[in-house]
C-alpha cells in the first residue's frame, strides 16, 4: 500500500510540475517589437509616418487570439514623408488638441476581447479602441505566422472626437478637407 501510495504521489507530482512549465491558454504573451505605421490622407495628398507600441501583449490559446491589451505611446507619432519644418510642424499639429490632444491624452489603447476564425486562416478580432480619451468598438482582421500577428486597422477619427477639417461636419472646406478615415499597419512579434 505504501510502495502505491508513493507511485501515485510521484505521478501527480510529475504531472503537476509539467502542467506548471506548459502555456496556459489565454496567458499573456508580450509583445517583443513592432512595426507600426499610419496613413491619413485629404483632398491633396496624402501623409504617413509611424507611432511606437507602450506596453502591450495578446492573449492566445495556441494559434488563436482570445484578448489582449495594445497600448500606442501617442507622444512618438513621427510624419516620415516630410522633412525639416513642414515635418515639425504637422508632428506638432498632429499631437495638439485639433487631433488627437497627446498632453492630455498620453496613450491610446485597443482592448481585445475575442476573435473568430476566417476561411483563409486570418481571424477576424473583436474589441474596443480608446483615442483621446473616447472608446468605441472595433473589428478587424489579424494573421498570423510563427510568431508574428500582421494587421491593417481603418478609422474613423471622428469617432473620438477628432473633427478638425471634417468634410462630415464642415462645409466649404475645398482643398483642406481631411479623410475621416486613417489607416494603422501593424506587425507585432510576440
Amino acid at each position: 500500500m505504501k510502495k502505491l501510495f508513493k507511485s501515485s504521489a510521484l505521478i501527480l507530482s510529475t504531472f503537476l510540475t509539467l502542467s506548471s512549465m506548459a502555456s496556459t491558454p489565454g496567458e499573456p504573451k508580450p509583445v517583443k517589437s513592432s512595426s507600426v505605421s499610419w496613413t491619413a490622407s485629404k483632398v491633396t495628398g496624402t501623409h504617413s509616418g509611424i507611432i511606437t507600441l507602450g506596453d502591450s501583449h495578446l492573449e492566445m490559446d495556441g494559434d488563436r487570439i482570445v484578448g489582449g491589451r495594445i497600448e500606442v505611446d501617442m507622444s512618438t507619432i513621427v510624419v516620415t514623408d516630410l522633412e525639416g519644418e513642414s515635418k515639425a510642424n504637422l508632428e506638432g499639429h498632429l499631437k495638439s488638441d485639433d487631433f488627437f490632444g497627446v498632453a492630455q491624452n498620453p496613450t491610446a489603447s485597443l482592448e481585445i476581447t475575442g476573435a473568430t476564425s476566417n476561411d483563409d486562416g486570418s481571424q477576424q478580432v473583436s474589441g474596443n479602441i480608446t483615442i483621446k480619451g473616447e472608446t468605441q468598438p472595433i473589428t478587424f482582421t489579424m494573421s498570423i505566422k510563427e510568431n508574428y500577428v500582421t494587421t491593417a486597422l481603418n478609422i474613423d477619427r471622428t469617432k473620438f472626437g477628432i473633427r478638425y477639417g471634417s468634410g462630415s461636419f464642415f462645409d466649404n472646406l475645398g482643398d483642406k478637407a481631411i479623410n475621416d478615415m486613417f489607416e494603422i499597419r501593424a506587425k507585432l512579434e510576440l
